[in-house]
């Protein structure tokens, strides 16, 4: 007789493996947090079924987006957040809902735990009705650790005891912010995937705002606000200027696969070329990416080249190319996007030897026919501003067409 004690151990060991886990259900609609104590970041999260497949839906005001890159394991479930290099890790709790953490891959100090629920009524708690309107225009002055002060306009409108808006500065905007009224005060978030910001205001009896900005994990700034409809900032073409002795913008930097472009190639010859300066981890950038994809379609017959600068977390050329290479099959990005360097301003200023400086990601160099530059725009006033956004397109349009028609 053969010798049969493979096969038993064999039988044992099957018979005593521990089963996998069932698959859990995470489909729904969520309300979803990130803890900050003492504060909290509400947003929120739906899990849906599509094509066979799960996706994830984060919500903020009016905007939905989609990530998917959705694993279920068990219990267990990944969001991959691939624009911005983070990620989501969490676990179905024995009540039924969801617990674990957001983190940024390339910070390891920027982790939040993350907690869910089904449905709530509201994404903040409200303790008593409103007895104060703060829709309107705000001039706002964010005040930093140090007391130096930096401008921005608040931008709201109040529906009930429901509050949406943005602030807006001469780097960018925080987007698509909601939030509750309770009395004389509101609470307003967003977290976008890669960003996760929480405000707070309480109006006095004059009419003024004091309040308080927190972003991730630690960082805080106070805020003081009063009306003013008025009230704009800078004029975003100024703040970026060509040092004395430039006129025109040089660059050669490798595409994705390591070839190198530069504004000599023949793509570019006697063409507008529009350079923006961006990074993927960069929402901002996004929302300028968004509008400048299907823009270039339309308009490159006419004469008009776009090119993307890629300042990226960390230098390792391997790593850009590959959270570039990402971005730009996201986002169907039909112009070529070139790594040229690390996110930090400094260092992207010396990049750029011809720029005075580097204030914001992202900013946008226009270029005339003879590659001159003409015109520097710092940070994007992005779609969650509303009409201030339909008036950086028309400008946008028009100083472009201005350049179609010199000779």
């Amino acid at each position: 007789m053969k010798n049969s004690l493979p096969f038993l151990l064999a039988f044992l060991a099957f018979a005593c493996a521990t089963p996998p886990k069932a698959e859990v259900d995470f489909s729904g609609n969520w309300y979803a947090y990130l803890d900050i104590s003492p504060d909290r970041i509400p947003f929120g999260l739906t899990l849906e079924k599509r094509d066979g497949n799960l996706i994830a839906i984060l919500q903020n005001d009016t905007e939905l987006l989609e990530f998917k890159e959705v694993t279920i394991t068990g219990d267990s479930l990944k969001i991959v957040l691939d624009t911005f290099d983070a990620e989501i890790n969490a676990k179905m709790n024995s009540e039924g809902g969801i617990e674990g953490t957001f983190h940024r891959n390339y910070q390891a100090e920027y982790k939040l735990d993350l907690f869910a629920e089904r449905n709530a009524d509201t994404r903040f708690p409200v303790s008593t009705p409103p007895t104060v309107d703060f829709s309107g225009v705000w001039e706002t002055t964010f005040i930093r650790d140090d007391r130096s002060t930096y401008k921005a306009i608040g931008d709201f409108r109040q529906d009930g005891n429901r509050l949406f808006g943005t602030f807006i500065t001469n780097t960018g905007d925080y987007r698509f912010l909601e939030g509750n009224v309770s009395g004389n005060e509101f609470l307003l978030s967003v977290f976008d995937g890669g960003h996760a910001f929480f405000f707070t205001g309480k109006m006095d009896e004059s009419g003024k705002i004091t309040g308080r900005f927190r972003s991730g994990p630690s960082y805080t700034e106070g805020i003081e606000a009063v009306r003013n409809k008025s009230f704009e900032l800078p004029d975003a073409n100024t703040l970026t200027q060509l040092k004395p002795g430039f006129e025109k913008l040089e660059f050669s930097f490798p595409d994705t696969n390591g070839k190198l472009v530069s504004l000599s190639d023949p793509r570019f010859e006697n063409k507008i070329v529009l350079v923006q300066l961006f990074g993927t981890w960069c929402i901002n950038c996004l929302d300028e990416t968004k509008f400048l994809v299907p823009w270039y379609e339309k308009n490159k017959e006419a004469g008009i080249e776009v090119v993307g600068l890629a300042f990226e977390a960390k230098p390792e050329f391997e790593y850009a190319s590959a959270r570039v290479k990402k971005y730009q099959d996201r986002l169907s990005v039909p112009y070529p996007l070139l790594i040229a360097g690390e996110f930090d301003k400094e260092k992207a200023a010396k990049a750029l030897p011809a720029l005075d400086a580097l204030l914001a990601f992202p900013t946008l160099l226009y270029l005339d026919k003879n590659h001159r530059v003409r015109r520097i725009n710092t940070g994007f006033t992005g779609p969650g501003t509303g009409e201030k956004y339909g008036r950086w397109i028309e400008q946008h349009e028009l100083f472009v067409k201005k350049l179609l028609e010199e000779e």
